[in-house]
């Protein structure tokens, strides 16, 4: 049964003796501790998540000013954003590089965390590099290990991103919205930059 609050809306009358006024406090402790974080504090965030996905969508312009999408293994995540990945020097998305260095890049690690990033690509075959994020996984795709001469590396910089992540603590808070949502027939509202932000890298 649902009872009016003041200016509020609507709260879940609780079982088990429990009112309004203690809805209200645990909603109150919940706004408390989940203060909007800085700017700052989320492009860290972002940084942070950034780094736990190891596999994501590279999507990259053709000529026809459409999206065209391929999986890529990350090799590097740097300090910074950068993001790097190891590719043949003769494919179709490094021809669409050299034409539009324009590009998005998005990621999703189960039901719990979602990234996606835009920024620009720029390409390389320094062979010093090649052989820092060399991975023996990587000879799958290139039987001639780091030394073949037709490896190449993409490295995506970072301008903007946006991240959606319900793991760890902030699963306890997307729980809670979700079950105040559930209750008031009403829709969750995700905490801006815990559970979700936007940052400029």
């Amino acid at each position: 049964m649902l009872a009016p609050s003041r200016g509020c809306g609507t709260i879940a009358r609780f079982p088990l003796g429990r009112n309004e006024t203690t809805a209200r406090v645990i909603d109150r402790d919940f706004s408390i501790m989940n203060s909007n974080p800085s700017s700052a504090e989320q492009a860290k965030h972002f940084l942070a998540l950034l780094k736990k996905f190891h596999t994501g969508m590279l999507i990259t312009h053709t000529t026809g000013q459409n999206f065209q999408a391929r999986p890529m293994a990350v090799a590097e995540v740097e300090d910074d954003g950068r993001v790097w990945f190891i590719t043949g020097a003769d494919t179709l998305k490094v021809h669409q590089i050299e034409a539009d260095a324009c590009v998005h890049f998005i990621a999703q690690q189960g039901d719990s965390a979602f990234i996606s990033l835009t920024g620009r690509a720029a390409l390389s075959n320094d062979r010093q590099k090649i052989g820092e994020l060399w991975k023996e996984p990587f000879r799958v795709w290139f039987p001639g290990g780091r030394d073949d001469p037709n490896v190449e590396l993409i490295s995506l910089r970072a301008e903007t991103g946006e991240f959606w992540d319900a793991g760890g603590v902030n699963r306890i808070t997307y729980m809670w919205e979700a079950a105040k949502a559930y209750i008031t027939g009403s829709t969750p509202k995700p905490h801006e930059g815990e559970l979700h932000g936007t940052v400029k890298l």
